[in-house]
């Protein structure tokens, strides 16, 4: 049974930073293009980074290029995304996700952004 388990989320400082880790199970992990999609409150989920099985492929969404870094150690099975600059704007439910719309996707893990 496939599985996503995703940590690190809190209540952050804007420009604050944030590690999320998302452990997988279930399924061949270093096979699989990986997503983190994000919902924030009253809103539909917005895919935030893309990367391929291999790590070569990576993509971002324009409002976090240059402040967040999407990573996976496929020896370890857990994929990662490093936030930094924290802005209010980012404050949702962050997933990982085996597709860019969240529909198999882990539990997800709370990030807030406030002061």
């Amino acid at each position: 049974e496939m599985q996503l388990v995703e940590s690190g989320g809190g209540l952050v400082q804007p420009g604050g930073s944030l590690m999320l880790a998302c452990a997988a199970s279930g399924f061949t992990f270093s096979r699989a293009p990986m997503w983190w999609v994000r919902q924030a409150p009253g809103k539909g989920p917005e895919w935030v980074s893309f990367i391929s099985s291999d790590s070569i492929g990576i993509t971002y969404i324009d409002s976090v290029k240059g402040r967040f870094t999407i990573s996976r150690d496929n020896a370890k099975n857990t994929l990662y995304l490093q936030m930094n600059s924290l802005k209010p704007e980012d404050t949702a439910v962050y997933y990982c996700a085996l597709d860019p719309h969240g529909v198999r996707k882990g539990q997800g893990t709370q990030v807030t952004v406030s002061s």
